[in-house]
Order: C-alpha cells, then sequence, then structure tokens
C-alpha cells in the first residue's frame, strides 16, 4: 500500500511538471504575439504562480490582490551569505538579460530586495552554492515575479508596506511606464534610490507627472538660489514640495532665512528624513520670534544655536503660552528677557511643560504673583521637567488642594520633587541644580528621552555644563558634519565631546589640514578625539612620510593609523621603510 502512495505521488508530482510548462509555453508565446489584453495576460501570470506555490494572498479589497513574498519553504541551516549573493546573481541576470532593465536598475534591485532573496531561495530544493543558480534561473525561467514587489523593496519601503501598492494589472516594471519615468528622472537628478521609496509613500502624486513636469518642479527650486544638493536634501525630506504648485509658505520660509543672513544650506544642514516639516507652523515660528523681539543678527544667533526651534516649535502653542504670560501678570520686557535668557523654551516640548506648570498652578490656586516669580527664577528648570497632576500629588501625599499649594509657598522648589514624574531611583531635586538643568535641555536637543533611564546614563558620562557641550557640539557642524550625523554620533560616543573646545578644533585641524582626510572620516573612528594631541602628531607625521615614499596605503582608517598600539604601529609602520627606525626617533624628539 506504502509502495503504490509513492507511485501515485511521483505521478502527480509529474503532471504538476507538465502542466506548469505548458502554461509558461502559453504564457511567453501570449506575451510575445501581444494578442491580448493585459488582465489577460495577468490571469495568465496568476494561475502559473498560484500552480507553483499554492499560495494567495487577498487583502480587503477583493481587486488589490497581490502574491505574497512570505518564503513557501523554510531553510533548515541559517542562509549563508554566498547562498545570497547566487540568489542576487540569478535576479540580476534575469531583470537585465531577460527582462532588459538597465544594468544600474537590475543591480540596485537586487543588491537592495534581501527580502525577497529570501523568498526567491524558498522556492527552490537545491541549496548547494554550485546548484542555486541554476535552479533559481530555471525556476525564473518558468515563473515570472512580480517585479514591483523587489523594487518597491529596493527603494526602501518595508516589506509590511508594500503590498497596499501592488496593483491587480500590473506585473511588469514596464507596464507602468510613466511611474518608471519619474523615477529615473529623480535617480538622475542625484536623489538616492533607497530614500525615494519614502517619496512613492507620501507623495505619490508626483510618479504619476507627464514627460517633463517633475524635472521642471526641480529645477524651478533651484531657480530659488537653491544649490542642487540643497534641494536633493529638502525633496527628500519633504517630498510634498513636488506636489502642486512650488510651495508659498516654504517660499517665505526661505525669504525669511536670507534676510537674517543665514544661508539656506544651514537649514538643509538640519532637516532630517525621519522627521515630517509643517512649512506653516515654521513660518509662524519665526514671526513668533520676530514679535518677541529677535530680529537680524539676533534671530540668526539664535536659530544657530538653537535649530530646532524652526524644526520643530510650534508657532500656535507657543502664542498660548504668551497669552498665558500676560494673563498671570508677566510685562511685555519680562518676557523678552524670558525668550532670551532661555530660548529652549520655545521647543515644543519645552511648551507643552510649561504649559502644565501653568496649569498645576492654576489647579492648586497658586496666586499670580507667586507664578509670575516662579517662572522668573526656575525657567530652565520648568522646561526640564514633566509633572503629574496635582490630585495625582495630593492623593499620594494623602492632603488637601490648600495644603499642598502652601507647601510650594513655602519651598517652591519642592514643586519639582513632589510632582515629578521621575521616581526614587531616578533624578532627585538636588541634582536639578542649573547646571544639570543646562545639560538636560542639551541632551534633550540630542533627542534623548525625558526622564528616561537612557537620559539618566547620559547624563554620567557627558562632562561639562550645558554651554560647554554646545559649544564642542558646534566645532563639528561647523566643521562640515550634517546636525544630524553629529547627533547620532555624539549619542553612539559621547566621549567626543568630553575635551575642551580648543583641542577639539586643533585635532580637527590636524585630520582636515595637516593629515587632508575629510572630517567624515570621524564618523567611522570616533576614538580618535580621544587620543593625545601627541600621539595623533606622532602617527600623522610618520603616516604622510611613509605615504611619500609609497611605504603605507592610502586612506587608511583613522582607527587603524592612531588607535592601534605603539608596538603595532612600530611593526607595521615604522619598520617597513629602512629609514623607518630613525625617522620616528627624529619625530619624536622634534616634538619634545
Amino acid at each position: 500500500m506504502f509502495r503504490v502512495a509513492m507511485m501515485f505521488s511521483r505521478f502527480l508530482k509529474k503532471l504538476e511538471n507538465i502542466a506548469q510548462f505548458n502554461i509558461c509555453i502559453a504564457f511567453s508565446s501570449i506575451a510575445h504575439q501581444n494578442q491580448v489584453s493585459r488582465s489577460k495576460l495577468y490571469h495568465v501570470y496568476s494561475t502559473v504562480r498560484c500552480f507553483q506555490s499554492g499560495r494567495f494572498v487577498c487583502g480587503g479589497n477583493s481587486s488589490s490582490r497581490h502574491w505574497s513574498q512570505s518564503p513557501t519553504r523554510v531553510f533548515g541551516n541559517r542562509v549563508s551569505r554566498a547562498m545570497k549573493n547566487e540568489a542576487q546573481k540569478a535576479l540580476f541576470d534575469y531583470l537585465h538579460y531577460t527582462r532588459t532593465l538597465s544594468f544600474v536598475d537590475a543591480d540596485h534591485i537586487s543588491k537592495n530586495s534581501p527580502r525577497f532573496i529570501l523568498s526567491l531561495l524558498s522556492k527552490i530544493d537545491d541549496t548547494r552554492k554550485e546548484d542555486i543558480s541554476r535552479a533559481l534561473t530555471k525556476f525564473l525561467r518558468y515563473n515570472p515575479i512580480n517585479e514591483f514587489e523587489p523594487f518597491f523593496e529596493s527603494l526602501g519601503l518595508r516589506p509590511s508596506e508594500i503590498p497596499r501598492f501592488l496593483q491587480r494589472d500590473l506585473v511588469l516594471l514596464s507596464d507602468d511606464g510613466i511611474m518608471f519615468e519619474n523615477f529615473h528622472v529623480l535617480c538622475y537628478y542625484g536623489i538616492p534610490r533607497g530614500k525615494i521609496g519614502r517619496m512613492f509613500k507620501e507623495a505619490r502624486e508626483i510618479f504619476g507627472y507627464e514627460n517633463g513636469v517633475l524635472a521642471s518642479k526641480l529645477e524651478a527650486y533651484e531657480s530659488l538660489v537653491l544649490s542642487k544638493p540643497i534641494v536633493i536634501k529638502l525633496v527628500t525630506c519633504c517630498p510634498l514640495l513636488l506636489v502642486g504648485d512650488i510651495d508659498s509658505e516654504f517660499v517665505s520660509v526661505i525669504n525669511k532665512l536670507k534676510g537674517v543672513n543665514i544661508g539656506c544650506d544651514w537649514l538643509a544642514r538640519y532637516l532630517s528624513d525621519r522627521k515630517t516639516y509643517n512649512w506653516l507652523r515654521i513660518l509662524e515660528t519665526m514671526e513668533l520670534l520676530d514679535k518677541v523681539g529677535f530680529k537680524d543678527e539676533r534671530l540668526s544667533s539664535l536659530l544657530k544655536a538653537y535649530p530646532d526651534l524652526v524644526g520643530e516649535a510650534s508657532g500656535n502653542k507657543a502664542y498660548i503660552m504668551l497669552e498665558k504670560f500676560h494673563k498671570v501678570g508677566l510685562q511685555m520686557n519680562e518676557i523678552d528677557n524670558l525668550v532670551t535668557d532661555n530660548p529652549e523654551m520655545l521647543l515644543e516640548k519645552s511648551v507643552k511643560r510649561i504649559l502644565e506648570t501653568l496649569k498645576f498652578l492654576k489647579r492648586i490656586r497658586m496666586e499670580k504673583q507667586f507664578v509670575v516669580r516662579f517662572l522668573l527664577c526656575h525657567m530652565k528648570l520648568i522646561c526640564s521637567s514633566s509633572l503629574l497632576g496635582p490630585r495625582a500629588v495630593w492623593n499620594r501625599l494623602k492632603i488637601g488642594r490648600d495644603q499642598l499649594c502652601q507647601i510650594i509657598k513655602e519651598e517652591p522648589l519642592r514643586l519639582f520633587s513632589l510632582a515629578s514624574k521621575t521616581n526614587n531611583s531616578r533624578i532627585k531635586l538636588d541634582s536639578l541644580d542649573l547646571r544639570n538643568a543646562e545639560k538636560t535641555v542639551f541632551l534633550l536637543k540630542l533627542g534623548y528621552v525625558e526622564n528616561s533611564d537612557e537620559m539618566v546614563r547620559a547624563l554620567k558620562k557627558f562632562q561639562g555644563r550645558g554651554d560647554e557641550l554646545q559649544e564642542r557640539f558646534d566645532c563639528f557642524v561647523k566643521a562640515g558634519l550634517d546636525y544630524n550625523v553629529v547627533s547620532q554620533l555624539v549619542k553612539r560616543a559621547p566621549h567626543m565631546l568630553n575635551r575642551p573646545k580648543g583641542i577639539i578644533e586643533k585635532k580637527i585641524n590636524l585630520l582636515t589640514d595637516y593629515l587632508g582626510y575629510p572630517i567624515e572620516s570621524v564618523i567611522e573612528s570616533p576614538t580618535y578625539l580621544c587620543y593625545s594631541m601627541e600621539r595623533i602628531h606622532h602617527r600623522f607625521s610618520m603616516y604622510i612620510w611613509l605615504k611619500e615614499r609609497d611605504a603605507a596605503m592610502p586612506r587608511l582608517t583613522l582607527g587603524t593609523i592612531v588607535g592601534i598600539s605603539n608596538t603595532l604601529f612600530v611593526s607595521y609602520f615604522v619598520n617597513t621603510h629602512p629609514e623607518g627606525r630613525a625617522t620616528w626617533e627624529n619625530i619624536k624628539k622634534a616634538s619634545t
């Protein structure tokens, strides 16, 4: 009986292969002769895929059916790099030679669609390296793929986002020629392919423009005296700028920045593709700053010191905050002084905390005179502290509203110890002095979450006052690094900012002017900044001397030049040249 079952199983397998082969022959013939409509072609495609995998995934709408990338077979062992490389090569050959995509397009898609590659590997039974390429080539020959799946993945879309962009009647990239043409316009302009996925997701309309429209919109933004790199950064961070006519609110922001002698490159430097931007909100914030007295040079200095005022601050909420200041009795000159001394109070998080504090004091019926004094004396603490609601406080302390009000009147700073959302294992009141408050504000600008464990650890790692840390941070931005890049780098290597400003500037000059390396070299080797000036100068001098005599490889990393031990440096560098030892000794003597 078992033998009969096995023979019947083999018979079904042969029957399946014959049917699959015949269907694929029919598919190729129909496609070549172009005698059927696209919907019929898709029907044949679906039949082949359904017969092959037996998997059909339906979305909420029956018209948006698509094939799943989920593997039909899971490998027993982990997929090796060699297997992935073979699969990438097979996909490249299919896209480039069979489907006639350009070399660049096929290469990018095959190398940047890892989930689709795993899906392909799961379709075959041969897991030996020498068989993978042949098996996949055969599979792709008889099993047409939906080319939009790997294409969208290569643009940076997550696999979970791809299904909603797949359409029933579109299988080949050439089926949507207008979309593919606009994609190439963005590529030729210089926009990274991996960032086009976000543009497709947020501003899909731009991929439906007729020939020449998208290119003309990009040129229109260049006509605003914006350089090409700035336009690229702007449209990748704010794809909606390319929808419709030129954004008038964006133009107003640019004109205001030019009016205070801030170049447009400053704006592009602080834009992040991880955020969304509302140009009306940014415009409102700049107008608010102008009204409270920040004009021309003052506004320019403020924005350079606190770029998030433009990137995050909400003009409407700030207006509400200023109105409440007036209601409690603050005079206009006092408000101006507050903003001048504490510009971080206009950040969105700070505005929220200030409004929370005012609401707290109002609910416990605190007198206006006390509120005014409290705001004038403790603004930095207010901006860096999140408070519980008053009811939660008096319930926890088992006291009444009037008693709580009296406690805060007698000891104003007790507000932060009694109502702070931090628990006992986190920041205590005695650590919330002016020095620590400034450091907290600086860390908030880097993206640390208020009252988090990460913030507590960062407060211990960063050495110096908040203003000193900001000056050291600005050294890297002025040297040419992107603001967001420096933020991520500093969070990864806090020790970068634990050196005095003068020392950091000298080390940057040694790197760029003496060694001739770009400032971006610091990104991969931030520990370079931890070594002494003497060690750096000795190593750089020896390395330059060896390069001039072709005895050292060019463009070695800073970690290799400066980071290795003295013994290894002498062995791998100094001793590679007959005169190396003498030169090394002379370099060390010259610096003493």
